[in-house]
């Protein structure tokens, strides 16, 4: 039987990703509650490998080039076709653009008005999509915005913490003011997107989440040098990582015998290195590169400490609650962190975990020092992080919150990806 359900176009940046499991993880689970959904991605995978989940995804892909440059003749060809097919629509979209580009003085809004005009003439685009929902508020999420005007449906948006913080307030004012509702991951960052909506949208608070039935922690590795730290992030400034090797090479100065395990890949790689190698620390810390999700889960349940130092950066990037905190603390791993963003909404200081100031060091140091030492700590701090990490970050539950979210509020009408109801025969209605 063809499959009658609407579908859910999603945005993406790229697809899959390393660092963005909980977005696949998502996808996963919507489908499973019955949606349907079609991948727009807008660039391909870079790096070789995908986690294990993504092979469970049915969503069909589709893949939007990357560049302008050397696809110009395909663009303009299906942006024809779809000014021929909506000219009102494709026209006001044009406007649009033209104001943003003679605003901002940047290509950006041309290139995603080309693309969403590209995207619904792909062949794969058939059925067409009755929503399009962004994961990320700035390029995915001009992309879905522009998709709308040119199909007069309605779009959606997750914003996250970068996409957010680093966009231009009015514009993401004006985003908001033109989508039918949009989701966000921490109370933080909910605060400020209702600031900016001003009572205009909808702005809904669904927290990541983790699968708890992967996140197992085995039995704990003995309390003894040398102790094993460990770091899970991009390689990228506002993950605070300089802070953590300053503060690791005070606890080697401090006459501390440990490891730093520090897992992942970025722009900031040979900077680190070089650091770690001026502080002392070259043949303590080892940078292991990005790693499949089942080789993680063994460094989880060897280390002693998982330990970020983030931190907000001058263009206003930030995190906003990293899930490879939630994953630690799942995992029995106590967290040394810094008190920025929606960390606190996760870790409580002295309850869950401890949090220092963001760019200190000394105080880092301190933190780490004691959940290394400090047994009675660290007795108290394990089980209550990962009571916490049960009762309010299973995804299960806040990926079912968010199914209902587009149950009743995508589609033109909304309400169009609500469950179907059987009729007095037992068959479904559509």
């Amino acid at each position: 039987m063809a499959d009658s359900r609407p579908v859910l176009a999603m945005v993406l940046k790229g697809y899959p990703r390393i660092s963005e499991t909980f977005i696949s993880n998502e996808i996963r689970l919507l489908e499973e509650l019955g949606l349907r959904i079609r991948i727009i991605s807008m660039r391909k995978p870079r790096e070789s490998f995908a986690h294990a989940s993504v092979s469970r995804i049915r969503a069909e892909v589709v893949y939007l080039p990357e560049m302008l440059s050397g696809h110009w003749g395909e663009f303009l060809r299906r942006n024809l076709r779809q000014l021929r097919a909506r000219p009102a629509a494709y026209l006001k979209a044009t406007a649009r653009m033209l104001r943003q580009l003679i605003k901002t003085r940047r290509s950006a809004s041309l290139k995603h008005l080309l693309q969403a005009g590209y995207l619904l003439q792909d062949p794969k685009s058939d059925p067409p999509a009755a929503h399009f929902h962004a994961h990320f508020a700035h390029s995915p999420g001009s992309v879905a915005r522009y998709a709308a005007m040119l199909t007069g449906l309605p779009f959606s948006f997750t914003g996250h913490a970068k996409d957010v913080y680093t966009q231009n307030p009015a514009s993401l004012a004006e985003k908001l003011r033109h989508a039918a509702f949009a989701v966000t991951c921490t109370g933080h960052n909910r605060d400020y997107l209702e600031r900016l909506a001003a009572g205009r949208t909808p702005v809904h608070l669904v927290y990541h989440g983790i699968d708890l039935s992967l996140f197992t922690p085995g039995p704990p590795p003995p309390l003894e040098p040398p102790f094993r730290i460990l770091a899970v992030a991009r390689l990228t400034a506002k993950k605070g990582l300089p802070t953590v090797i300053r503060a690791l090479a005070l606890l080697a100065e401090q006459g501390l015998d440990f490891t730093f395990d520090l897992i992942g890949e970025g722009e900031d790689r040979q900077k680190l290195e070089a650091l770690a190698g001026y502080s002392g620390l070259a043949t303590r810390v080892c940078f292991l590169g990005a790693l499949p999700h089942e080789q993680v889960l063994e460094f989880y349940r060897a280390a002693h400490v998982f330990v970020l130092g983030c931190q907000v950066l001058q263009n206003g990037d930030r995190d906003g609650i990293p899930n490879v905190l939630v994953e630690a603390m799942a995992m029995g791993v106590p967290v040394a962190a810094t008190h920025v963003s929606a960390i606190p909404e996760l870790v409580e200081e002295g309850k869950t975990g401890l949090l220092v100031p963001p760019g200190d060091p000394e105080a880092l140091a301190q933190a780490v020092y004691r959940l290394v030492t400090d047994a009675a700590l660290r007795d108290r701090i394990i089980p209550a992080a990962r009571d916490t990490v049960r009762a309010d970050f299973d995804n299960t539950v806040h990926t079912a919150r968010l199914a209902n979210i587009f149950r009743a509020l995508a589609g033109s009408p909304p309400g169009m990806f609500a469950d179907p109801e059987p009729d007095a025969s037992g068959s479904l209605k559509p």
